[in-house]
């Protein structure tokens, strides 16, 4: 039943934070903590959709991103 949970999400990005949010502006660090990251170099995965590619588009100056 979880693969075909998955396979209907779609595909996955894997995003990590590894730059602080300190010292920019106050939407960036809230969009940030709106992915679920909570920590310096903390990963987590997020469904691939165009809500998701604006909020890491906003912050990309601040996370890595992957493929899965």
């Amino acid at each position: 039943m979880a693969e075909t949970t998955q396979k209907a999400a779609g595909r996955r990005l894997k995003v990590t934070l590894v730059r602080s949010a300190i010292g920019y502006n106050k939407t960036q660090a809230e969009t940030v903590r709106g992915l679920g990251l909570r920590r310096l170099h903390h990963s987590v995965e997020v469904v691939d959709h165009p809500a998701m590619r604006g909020m890491i588009h906003k912050v990309r100056h601040l996370v890595t991103v992957e493929e899965l």
